[in-house]
C-alpha cells in the first residue's frame, strides 16, 4: 500500500516518521525461514543475509507471519543514512561489507500472523498486534513509534523530523484497511525536499580530473503513454566509490543510440554514451523547469528494488512537489 503526496490531515489520523531506506515485505514461516521482497518483487533474501533469522522462530511457526516495512542502514548517530544503504545493494555482500554497514528492518505494518490475514484489519488493529508481537527486543528488528491523538500535531512532527534529519511523516487513517499494491488516499505522505526516480538513458563524460569517467548522468521518466522522456543531466552527488560503480554496471548496458523518445538539446547529446534503460536511480531536486526539466538535481543511489517501466512523470510536472515514493 502506497501513500499519495499532500499536507498532513488532522483528526482520525495516526502519523509515523518516514525512513530514508528500501521499501519490502519480510515473510517468516517454518524453521525460521525468512524471506525479503521488494515493491517489484525481487527477493533481497541474499542482500540482505544478517535480517534471515531476525524474526523469533515462534512467529513464524504459528502460520506465518508477513510484515510491511523498510531496511535502513543507520549513522553512529542512529538516523537513516541512505548513502551508506547504497554501500548495501550488492548482490551478495562480503562478511566484512555486512559487518561495517549492518542493516534493520523498521516494522510499521503486519500483514498475516497467527494464520490469519490481517489486511482487513484498520490500521489501528494491525498497529496493536504489531507492537504485541515483541520485535523490538530482536536485534536487526525495530518497530517505529507511532502517535495517535487530539494532542498530536502534524506540524510539530514536520520539526521535530526537519531537527533530526529525518526524511518526513506519513498520516493514516485509523480506519484504513491495508490495500496491497495500491496507492490511496487514506494514507498521506510529506517529505521534507523533494525527491524523484529516474532511469538512466545515458552519462557524459566529465572535465579535469573526471574526464575518463563519468561527469553527468542523462536520465528520464515515462509518460502516460510509456515513452522515455529526457528530465535533464545529473552532475552532482557523486563520490569516487560511486562512480566506479556506476561505471561498471553501464558498461555492459551501452548501445550505440539514445533511449529517449525526443531529441536531446545539443548540449546534452554532445559526447553521449547511451545505455539500455534499466537502472533506476533516485536524485533530490528543488523544482521542474519550465521546460520540463530538474532544476538542480543531486544523485542519491541507485534503487534496484524499483522496476524501470514503473518510473513515470508526475503528471503536472511544474507543479510537482513530492516526488518520492
Amino acid at each position: 500500500m502506497l501513500a499519495v503526496d499532500g499536507e498532513p490531515p488532522t483528526g482520525p489520523w495516526g502519523y509515523e516518521f518516514k525512513w530514508d531506506g528500501y521499501r519490502c515485505c519480510l515473510r517468516a514461516g517454518p524453521a525460521g525461514r525468512t524471506r525479503l521482497t521488494s515493491r517489484n518483487g525481487h527477493d533481497l533474501s541474499d542482500t540482505y543475509p544478517e535480517l534471515a533469522g531476525v524474526v523469533p522462530r515462534s512467529l513464524g511457526a504459528r502460520g506465518g507471519l508477513v510484515l510491511d516495512g523498510e531496511i535502513v542502514a543507520l549513522d553512529d548517530a542512529g538516523r537513516p543514512d541512505f548513502g551508506l544503504l547504497q554501500r548495501r545493494h550488492q548482490r551478495r555482500p562480503t562478511a566484512g561489507l555486512s559487518a561495517r554497514v549492518p542493516v534493520t528492518y523498521f516494522a510499521f505494518d503486519v500483514l498475516r500472523h497467527d494464520g490469519r490475514a490481517l489486511l482487513d484489519e484498520p490500521y489501528t488493529a494491525r498497529r496493536d498486534r504489531l507492537l504485541g508481537l515483541g520485535l523490538a527486543d530482536a536485534p536487526g528488528l525495530a518497530v517505529p513509534p507511532h502517535y495517535t491523538g487530539a494532542e498530536v500535531a502534524p506540524a510539530r512532527l514536520l520539526e521535530i523530523a526537519r531537527e533530526h534529519g529525518l526524511e518526513g511523516v506519513v498520516a493514516k487513517r485509523l480506519d484504513s484497511r491495508y490495500l496491497p499494491g495500491r496507492r490511496s488516499r487514506l494514507w498521506v505522505k510529506k517529505a521534507l525536499f523533494t525527491t524523484r526516480e529516474v532511469v538512466v538513458g545515458g552519462w557524459q563524460p566529465g572535465e579535469g580530473r573526471r574526464v575518463e569517467s563519468i561527469g553527468s548522468l542523462l536520465v528520464g521518466a515515462h509518460d502516460e503513454a510509456g515513452r522515455l522522456r529526457y528530465v535533464g543531466r545529473v552532475g552532482s552527488g557523486f563520490g569516487e566509490a560511486v562512480l566506479a560503480d556506476l561505471r561498471a554496471r553501464l558498461a555492459p548496458l551501452a548501445r550505440d543510440t539514445s533511449p529517449f523518445d525526443e531529441p536531446l538539446p545539443g548540449p546534452h547529446a554532445r559526447r553521449a554514451h547511451w545505455v539500455a534503460p534499466r537502472l533506476v536511480g533516485e536524485v533530490a531536486h528543488r523544482t521542474w523547469t519550465a521546460d520540463g526539466r530538474l532544476r538542480h538535481p543531486v544523485w542519491r543511489g541507485l534503487r534496484p528494488d524499483r522496476d524501470p517501466a514503473g518510473v513515470g512523470l508526475p503528471a503536472r510536472p511544474r507543479e510537482d512537489r513530492e516526488g518520492r515514493a
